[in-house]
């Protein structure tokens, strides 16, 4: 064996042209001189060689190691030329052969050739004519294995191509010049519901939305090149199943052109391309769209009654006021204020509060004429915008309707429930030519119905402007009699009626107003819940309060108990507690010594809530009376689940006594409920004898009214008590 033995390599059927460039032959001949010359004639050419001089040898070389080229002596002395070559075949041996022979005949060469042989050399052959030979055999090997390579290549990106295609998330297709599909991947099925198969020669508005189809011709029919050639369309397609399932794509095209070769080439000049076709990517946006468009209508549109909301009613009134004035013609708005709402709403809940507002609703809705709009403006306010009128009757005509329709009980789950309205309307453009105007004019004008007893409507009227005005001044007013201390606490006594001495007080503010002299709560409080100053006002008569009892406490009379009413806004305030317990800490005054009043409302608008906050004044020492008992909507639960320690018989009910032997079932009634539940009691509005020993006689031993004091400031209260009577029934002072 000659030198050049190569190392063996894992791939028997591998070419070594692709492992390390070296291409390795084997040179199989018989003849010792001829196999040594053949050698020495390639050795130092850049070859891996290898020698045998037998058939059974290059049988074991070629079944352990790989070549590129067989050298191959057809006359071997066992195993022939042929045989070895059929053996190459049968092994799938990726070797080319050049044989070498020495026989003349025509028959060895043709079986060599048949057998795949790149060349045929006869012996003696030249030297340049084997070198030669050789080197164009290893030159067409690595042709074929580049040529094998690039096919592999073309293959896996065609296939990787299809892959990644299909695989996509977005419907990618191609359509011929016709407009016809020429390609469309699998996801046109997932998403539409048709196959390849089905869409492929078809035209491309089978699939478009019958709405879309004239901007669908545009965007295809377009032939644009060079960096117009792409371009963006959102196009409607059609699922099978019909058109409620219709979705939304985005859809990108860009032009196919190619030029005379056939090449695609997009910045060519437009005469030397030949339009081919269309190749789109459609991006399914179904569920982005709907998002948007519920986010859009959410954004116009009141959740809970699923009307217009003013940003949208502003729009409307606009485009109406536009209207009016192009046609010279009158438009109506309307200001609705649901009466009594706020009390249904604190009575039965928020819960049963939406659902009134979204019955009235439909009730209002049902009332209007086409094109005519309803909004909500927000709580229990609605806004409406009537155009074209003939006449100011239309709009009155409208306003009664509703009026009409709410006055009908609201059924709330075995509630029945009786609501009004104030509507307030202005009419354009006798009563103001933009938006604004109108709508301040319409809510002026509801206003003036509520001030006039609510349940009505009422036109805009210049004059309602003084009203308006006033108010105004008076929220000013009233903000500047906080810091110029101008309220002042006054308080009516509470008598025991065994002993006639003061056991309490019943604190009630009242205010020094400049001008108008001395003004009542009930004056100037409803004002004040309705303008958010009840809680700085609240504030100053807690400090108040507690400054006029280190006055009164050091009369001796530390033990008579102050009450005081507290505002549902005050009450609802998450610091009203820390407030309370500071002020008492600060002034040094006994929680024993005071007793909070509040409404029956308070307990049933938020039941939860006020139990917590009463609870914390109880753990503190501070008592509990519900005042106007037997007024509200409260049941016996509400006794027992509330922390309350006093009943107060509403004046209403005493003013019915008229007679000391007269029989008043709803006196005697809360007068046991107070007994049985063991609370105190204390009579109201007390003005006449026949009242006070009827009181007296069912077992009412505290009282309150005209009849023993009214109202007074904190100077003649603390007079009041140092001088108050021994003996009962002697009168006391009265203011």
């Amino acid at each position: 064996m000659l030198p050049g033995e190569p190392v063996p390599a894992s791939a028997p059927f591998a070419t070594s042209l692709d492992v390390d460039n070296q291409p390795r032959l084997l040179l199989v001949d018989d003849e010792p001189r001829l196999l040594s010359s053949l050698y020495e004639l390639l050795k130092g050419r850049g070859y891996q060689l290898t020698t045998a001089s037998s058939g059974s040898e290059a049988l074991a070389h070629l079944s352990r190691l790989r070549f590129d080229l067989v050298l191959l002596d057809l006359r071997l002395p066992d195993i022939g030329g042929h045989e070895i070559m059929d053996f190459i075949n049968e092994r799938g041996i990726n070797a080319d052969v050049i044989v070498m022979s020495g026989e003349v005949g025509i028959d060895a060469a043709i079986g060599a050739l048949k057998r795949g042989a790149y060349d045929y050399l006869r012996k003696p052959y030249a030297r340049e004519e084997l070198l030669n030979t050789v080197s164009n055999a290893l030159k067409g090997r690595r042709l074929a294995l580049e040529n094998q390579r690039m096919a592999n290549q073309l293959e896996n990106s065609e296939k990787m191509y299809r892959y990644l295609v299909d695989s996509s998330p977005d419907i990618i297709y191609t359509l011929n010049h016709e407009g016809r599909f020429t390609f469309v991947n699998d996801r046109a099925y997932q998403l539409l519901g048709y196959s390849r198969d089905e869409l492929l020669g078809q035209h491309y508005s089978i699939l478009v939305h019958e709405e879309d189809l004239e901007r669908a011709r545009y965007v295809f029919n377009e032939r644009r090149v060079d960096e117009r050639a792409s371009r963006n369309v959102e196009l409607r397609l059609k699922c099978r199943g019909g058109n409620s399932q219709d979705r939304t794509f985005n859809t990108t095209l860009m032009t196919i052109s190619l030029n005379a070769i056939g090449m695609h080439v997009p910045d060519q000049e437009v005469r030397k391309l030949e339009f081919f076709g269309t190749y789109g990517v459609a991006r399914d946006i179904t569920d982005r769209k709907r998002a948007e468009e519920v986010i859009s209508y959410q954004a116009y549109h009141d959740i809970l009654t699923d009307l217009p909301n003013r940003i949208l009613f502003k729009d409307r009134l606009g485009l109406a006021v536009i209207q009016a004035k192009r046609k010279q013609t009158e438009l109506a708005v309307m200001f609705i204020d649901l009466d009594r709402f706020k009390l249904v709403n604190d009575t039965l809940g928020h819960v049963k509060g939406d659902e009134l507002l979204q019955l009235a609703a439909t009730r209002l809705k049902a009332c209007l004429r086409k094109g005519d709009t309803l909004a909500r403006q927000g709580g229990d306010e609605f806004t409406i915008v009537l155009p074209e009128l003939r006449d100011r009757d239309d709009a009155r005509v409208i306003a009664d309707k509703f009026l009409e329709t709410l006055q009908e009980p609201f059924d709330l789950d075995g509630h029945e429930v009786h609501i009004s309205a104030s509507i307030g309307i202005a009419i354009y453009p006798t009563d103001g030519e933009s938006i604004d105007e109108l709508l301040r004019h319409a809510d002026i004008a509801m206003y003036q119905v509520k001030a006039q007893g609510k349940n009505g409507h009422s036109f805009y009227h210049t004059s309602m402007l003084d009203v308006s005005h006033q108010k105004i001044a008076l929220e000013q007013a009233l903000r500047r009699a906080l810091e110029q201390d101008e309220l002042e606490m006054y308080y009516q006594p509470q008598i025991d009626a065994l002993t006639g001495r003061i056991v309490g007080a019943e604190a009630l503010m009242r205010w020094n107003h400049p001008t108008r002299g001395l003004l009542s709560a009930g004056e100037f409080l409803p004002f004040a819940e309705e303008n958010g100053l009840m809680l700085p006002i609240s504030d100053w008569m807690i400090g108040a309060l507690c400054r006029d009892m280190l006055q009164w406490n050091a009369t001796g009379t530390d033990h008579v108990r102050l009450s005081l009413n507290l505002s549902p806004q005050y009450l609802d305030r998450g610091d009203f507690f820390e407030k309370m317990r500071n002020a008492l800490v600060r002034y040094g005054i006994a929680p024993s010594q005071i007793e909070v009043e509040i409404t029956e409302n308070i307990c049933i608008r938020n039941p939860q809530y006020a139990i917590e906050q009463l609870n914390k004044l109880c753990q503190l020492g501070v008592s509990v009376a519900i005042d106007d008992f037997g007024t509200g909507y409260s049941s016996l639960s509400y006794l027992h689940r509330f922390p309350i320690h006093t009943v107060k018989i509403d004046q209403s009910f005493v003013k019915e006594i008229h007679e000391e032997g007269g029989h008043y079932p709803v006196i005697l009634a809360i007068i046991s409920i107070a007994r049985g539940l063991g609370l105190n009691l204390i009579a109201e509005g007390v003005e006449t004898e026949e009242q006070a020993r009827y009181l007296r006689s069912n077992g009412c031993m505290t009282m309150q009214g005209y009849l023993y004091y009214r109202p007074i400031p904190l100077p003649e209260f603390i007079k009041s008590l140092r001088t108050q009577p021994t003996l009962f029934g002697l009168r006391a002072i009265q203011a």
